[in-house]
């Protein structure tokens, strides 16, 4: 029989791992659309930076801290992918631009808007474990919430692998320019996540 730690474990691996609820694996795939594999690195601070923001919001809310418009986040994550599809294809459009550290600047802001829009997706998050607290346990919330959190990180650390994974085919097998890929993922988030925030205008 499952510990509560684990049972909440899986349910936050699930969560941030659940096809049907794509927007945030979505959102994943846009922010590592501009890395190759061998910028694991950098990528593992983006990810941390998504799990500061999104486990601080996710916390606050889960526990009546802060308010939370349902109908507004749910809009605005599909916006933060959006945002960010058209970052990567407006500011990083050219191959390996390190002038003057320039590639280097973009970089760390992209670990901004990781932490910003990890604040929002918390919020999102929210919403669905708050309806998994269980009767009768409500002494043991931060546990039950810690658990979750490290799954929902679990969940991205696989997602981010098997993203990194595919652009390395795409790069060394495929022979696709970093470019192209950057444009083609981009470009079909900017795409998916426009209908989403379309489809969830809240007024």
């Amino acid at each position: 029989m499952q510990s509560t730690f684990q049972t909440y474990l899986q349910l936050g691996f699930e969560h941030i791992s659940d096809v049907q609820g794509y927007d945030h694996i979505l959102f994943i795939i846009a922010l590592c659309a501009i890395y190759r594999l061998a910028e694991w690195r950098k990528v593992a601070i983006l990810v941390t930076a998504f799990t500061i923001g999104h486990s601080i919001t996710l916390a606050l809310a889960a526990m009546d801290i802060i308010p939370i418009n349902g109908e507004l986040i749910e809009f605005l994550i599909p916006v933060t992918i959006f945002v960010t599809a058209i970052y990567n294809v407006v500011v990083h459009r050219f191959e390996s631009d390190d002038v003057e550290g320039t590639y280097d600047r973009r970089v760390r802001l992209n670990y901004l808007f990781a932490l910003l829009f990890g604040l929002i997706h918390g919020m999102g998050f929210s919403n669905f474990f708050r309806s998994l607290v269980m009767p009768g346990q409500e002494n043991s919330f931060i546990r039950q919430l810690f658990a979750f959190n490290v799954g929902v990180e679990l969940g991205q650390l696989l997602i981010v692998a098997l993203i990194l994974l595919t652009s390395f085919v795409a790069f060394s097998v495929l022979q696709i320019r970093q470019r192209s890929w950057n444009l083609f993922i981009s470009g079909a988030a900017a795409g998916i996540s426009l209908i989403m925030a379309l489809e969830r205008i809240p007024w």
